[in-house]
């Protein structure tokens, strides 16, 4: 985690010594004013504006030691999101209470301020009405497990129900263990929550959330344009009604390493690539396609099947050829766990 903190008082400065004591596992900054300067403090830069802004998009929290008011005063140009503003966390110069201010749940500032509450002997003063209230907390669950959150107007709807009454969720995936407090197996409501790669809408109002587990196999000839692979890639995706979101990872053949245009699609769409050598793919066992004709090329009769297998489980997409193209799918294994 990277974190900045700021103190606007000497009381204030020696708080912050102790909360950078509590993170030393993370990369800290801390900064305060210029006349309140001292050894292992950077300055608070002007025009201050810029200063905090530069630091709301770089850091992934910001915690200010002194009021509320601000930190409000300080941030409040640079809100924009809660799925990428940063952890705010307000400490009194005293080290008596930790306020979460912003992105309590996605963003772990609830969590961060309970973490230094709990290593300072202060109080952590959660708001947020699902905590307070032990119910389940939709957002911070799927940010802390590693979905992506399909609609987050829809995550506000399912963290309103489920302070009035249990919430269903449908999940393609083994649930393992006990649900939630306020969340129930089901498959139909006004709101519900879909835990699922496909785009699917089970609810009146769907939570989607996406574990991102698939691996894209890709074969291609020679000298292929990235846009002709995303065109072949899209294709598939959506005649099988996945979202691209669930993608993990592109896999290929290593005679791929050095293909322009598989490396810039992959770049386009932020996929690491993972390349494997022929043998490596004739080693895996398996049911898959055979072609003579790419196992001459490649020494490997198929290559998007089972560079898409190399480092999964299961086959979800066979391969499919799409202009020169073939794509194939393939799943880890996942599990969802509460608690």
């Amino acid at each position: 985690m990277k974190a900045a903190i700021f103190a606007y008082s000497r009381q204030g400065c020696e708080t912050a010594k102790r909360v950078r004591a509590c993170l030393e596992a993370d990369d800290v900054r801390v900064y305060t004013m210029e006349r309140l300067s001292q050894p292992g403090f950077e300055c608070i830069e002007k025009p201050t504006n810029a200063f905090y802004g530069a630091l709301f998009r770089q850091m992934d929290a910001m915690i200010f030691v002194g009021s509320c008011g601000i930190a409000v005063r300080e941030i409040a140009p640079h809100v924009k999101d809660k799925k990428t503003d940063p952890a705010v966390v307000v400490i009194d110069e005293l080290c008596q209470h930790m306020i979460p201010l912003l992105s309590g749940h996605i963003g772990g500032a609830n969590a961060l301020a309970e973490r230094l509450a709990r290593n300072l002997g202060a109080a952590a003063v959660i708001t947020t009405a699902t905590d307070i209230n032990r119910k389940f907390s939709v957002d911070a669950w799927a940010a802390g497990n590693g979905y992506v959150i399909a609609d987050m107007s829809a995550a506000k709807a399912v963290s309103a129900a489920v302070l009035e009454q249990n919430v269903p969720l449908l999940s393609d995936y083994p649930v393992v263990t006990e649900y939630p407090r306020g969340v129930v197996s089901g498959d139909s409501g006004a709101v519900g929550i879909c835990i699922s790669c496909k785009i699917k809408e089970p609810f009146e109002n769907t939570l989607r959330l996406i574990p991102p587990i698939l691996h894209l196999g890709i074969g291609c000839r020679r000298d292929t344009d990235a846009a002709v692979i995303g065109e072949a890639v899209e294709s598939v995706l959506r005649e099988h009604g996945i979202d691209r979101r669930s993608i993990k990872c592109v896999a290929s053949i290593d005679l791929k390493k050095n293909e322009p245009g598989l490396l810039r699609f992959c770049e386009d769409n932020c996929w690491p690539v993972c390349f494997y050598s022929a043998e490596e793919l004739a080693a895996l066992t398996g049911d898959f396609s055979s072609s003579e004709f790419v196992s001459r090329i490649t020494g490997v009769d198929n290559v998007c099947e089972r560079a898409a297998m190399a480092s999964a489980e299961h086959l979800i997409v066979r391969k499919t050829a799409r202009n020169g193209v073939t794509v194939a799918l393939a799943e880890e294994k996942w599990e969802v766990r509460f608690g």
